[in-house]
């Protein structure tokens, strides 16, 4: 990697999966980037071993370490007061996990941290599709839904930090088993993993043919669905019908609390295009207070999964310099 001679941050974007890494400049050029697995299921001792090995590797293509001017961390259920995850989901690191002092043993630079779709929420309001919003709610439809909530061109932090999880309003009480304990919870319906779940709800409802019938649960991915509904598979078509019901009639309830100006779409889900976007519209529209109607768009994110880093870039230039 070349040596970099520019002001920079240090992105860190810590995921179940994969931990990506980016120097970026205030332009939001990702000037040198890092990937690794996370590991999630194992100590969390490992991972900070990990993390630290890979920020000196980053910190080494610096022409000057004085070149770093801080660091952004985005991550699962991190708490922006205390530079923690707290229970986070999906990982077995307990239910604290010290992640900002973690990364201050490696370097000392003012570290700024907060959940992973609050940051995405800033990375597209400085960076990407949200550029001239003042108003807007980014959801992250992955693995789980994760939302951040900009409001006069500001994050919605809420009194401890942890405003804006909408993946954990209740849609159907009593209804799929979320892994925050609760039941119900929009990530159940509307998500990756969701719209899998209502799939083998439907196969297990009719006999209607259909190539997800060879999958099993492990093996099904929102790719081979969203692939299956444009060949105009029966199941896949209402499996998307179903999710864009639940998503649309909750995102008009947003709409009432807030009145965005729109709702910026990420993640595995979002990325089915019209076979998902349209009913997600048709729903949200047709559940509005008549107010709001044709006054909200929704927009689809244009940044790759390797420009996760944008998002935690974003929080750190934002640190440096007030919001």
């Amino acid at each position: 990697m070349d040596k970099t001679t520019t002001k920079t941050v240090l992105a860190i974007d810590i995921g179940g999966t994969f931990t990506k890494l980016g120097l970026v400049n205030r332009e939001g050029q990702i000037l040198n980037s890092k990937v690794f697995n996370t590991k999630a299921k194992k100590p969390f001792s490992q991972f900070k071993e990990k993390l630290g090995k890979e920020i000196q590797l980053l910190i080494s293509t610096l022409y000057s370490p004085e070149d770093l001017m801080a660091i952004g961390i985005g991550a699962p259920n991190a708490d922006y007061k205390t530079g923690e995850m707290k229970y986070p989901p999906n990982f077995s690191w307990g239910t604290t996990v010290p992640v900002r002092s973690a990364v201050v043993s490696v370097i000392d630079r003012p570290v700024f941290m907060t959940n992973d779709a609050n940051a995405a929420a800033l990375g597209e309001l400085y960076f990407g599709a949200a550029k001239g919003l003042d108003h807007f709610v980014v959801l992250t439809l992955g693995t789980g839904l994760g939302s951040g909530i900009i409001v006069s061109g500001k994050l919605l932090y809420g009194h401890n930090g942890m405003a804006g999880e909408l993946g954990h309003v209740n849609v159907v009480p009593g209804g799929r088993q979320c892994n925050c304990g609760l039941k119900g919870c929009l990530e159940t319906y509307a998500s990756v993993t969701g719209i899998k779940r209502t799939v083998f709800d439907l196969l297990a409802e009719s006999n209607a043919e259909s190539v997800l019938r060879n999958y099993s649960f492990k093996k099904l991915t929102g790719i081979a669905i969203s692939e299956a509904a444009h060949q105009n598979d029966v199941v896949a078509l209402e499996a998307f019908d179903r999710t864009a019901r639940v998503l649309g009639n909750k995102m008009a309830d947003t709409v009432a609390h807030l009145e965005p100006e729109a709702f910026i779409l990420s993640g595995g889900l979002s990325q089915a295009g019209d076979i998902f976007l349209k009913p997600l519209q048709k729903y949200m529209e047709d559940a509005l207070f008549s107010a709001y109607k044709g006054n909200v768009k929704i927009i689809l994110s244009a940044s790759a999964s390797h420009e996760a880093v944008l998002g935690p870039a974003a929080l750190a230039w934002q640190g440096l310099e007030g919001p």
